[in-house]
């Protein structure tokens, strides 16, 4: 999936406030999800270090996947969803996602 995972362009990030979950590629390639209220404040503090404990040895971090959802109750339970997946299972979401957004099909690495 690396080959894939680039970050999604700075123009598709919204900018206002809301709830959100959200994957980061990290730079070791693994996965990280998170919730936040503000998406670019987020990446950047992940990217300064001053993000999650996980994220600060694995910088730079890549957005490559977010939902926006209603309140911080579906932000917290979606957010356990998503580490709950396997990285195959995550992988596909973040694939599906990318091609809604940029209407082009990506394949993951376990696609043939």
């Amino acid at each position: 999936m690396k080959n894939c995972m680039k970050s999604i362009m700075e123009t598709k990030i919204p900018s206002h406030k809301s709830h959100y979950v959200y994957v980061l590629q990290c730079s070791d390639d693994t996965l990280y999800t998170g919730y936040t209220t503000e998406i670019h404040r987020r990446l950047k503090q992940h990217n300064e270090g001053k993000g999650a404990k996980y994220t600060r040895a694995r910088c730079p971090v890549y957005l490559v996947y977010w939902e926006e959802g209603i309140d911080r109750s579906w932000g917290l339970k979606r957010e356990e969803q998503i580490k709950r997946l396997k990285r195959p299972q995550k992988e596909k979401l973040i694939v599906a996602e990318r091609s809604a957004i940029y209407g082009t099909a990506i394949k993951s690495r376990n696609d043939g």
